[in-house]
């Protein structure tokens, strides 16, 4: 059985994730920092695993694989998920809120890797997926600390997997646009119709298509698709 670690795993993006590759016989650690948000995937799905994480805390991730390495000594993919947002203008930020969206959205994606990656490098396999956003790309007003953090992701992702394709391990990343999830909850129906209107396909994303493309990018498929950053915003 193949394994996968999805952090931000409870809502949304990470949600619909766990549930496809549990669906598809893969093992899931599914982190989120609240476990009991996790539960009813669980029930639902046995192959899913929930593990409570404060990805912010770098000696949570610590214990996080200590978890992991007790039942599963090297895992197949990871995709870094979990992201919190900040909206408002760069000179009412404070330094803390800037921290602590650096520590999430970079520092996180960072350490989770480097956790994964001897058990990967061992085996010479394995496949890393980021969820960016397309702000990572294009810079967004009122978020430009999370603009600022995406783009480093993507960054990250493509010098990473130059560095790991000698170990036969792909880094990819999807530049997520607007996905229907609880993030985009604080829309006003005028908002969000305004910001529908925005998008050539006139509407939000799926989570469950975002999945669909993390699903693509860990299986055999996409064997020689490595260090892309793949837009998946409705061409907006």
């Amino acid at each position: 059985m193949k394994s996968i670690l999805v952090t931000g795993a409870s809502r949304g993006i990470g949600s619909a994730i766990t549930r496809l590759f549990a669906q598809n016989g893969w093992r899931v650690f599914a982190c989120a920092r609240h476990i009991q948000s996790l539960m009813q995937i669980c029930q639902e799905l046995p192959s899913v695993y929930p593990v409570s994480c404060d990805l912010a805390r770098p000696e949570e991730i610590d214990r996080l694989f200590e978890i992991i390495h007790e039942s599963c000594p090297a895992l197949d993919a990871v995709v870094n998920n979990a992201g919190v947002s900040y909206i408002g203008l760069i000179q009412d930020m404070s330094v803390d809120d800037w921290d602590r969206l650096m520590q999430v959205n970079l520092r996180a994606p960072f350490l989770v890797t480097k956790a994964a990656l001897p058990g990967m490098i061992q085996r010479k396999s394995g496949c890393i997926v980021n969820i960016s956003s397309m702000w990572g790309t294009y810079g967004a007003s009122m978020e430009a600390a999370y603009s600022a953090s995406k783009g480093g992701l993507n960054a990250f992702t493509k010098a990473l997997a130059r560095e790991l394709a000698p170990s036969g391990i792909r880094v990819n990343a999807i530049a997520a646009g607007a996905i229907d999830t609880s993030m985009n909850a604080f829309l006003s129906p005028e908002e969000r119709s305004m910001l529908e209107d925005s998008i050539g396909l006139g509407r939000l994303g799926r989570p469950e298509e975002a999945a669909d493309l993390v699903f693509y990018l860990c299986s055999e498929k996409s064997s020689y698709l490595s260090g892309a950053v793949i837009p998946l915003d409705g061409a907006y």
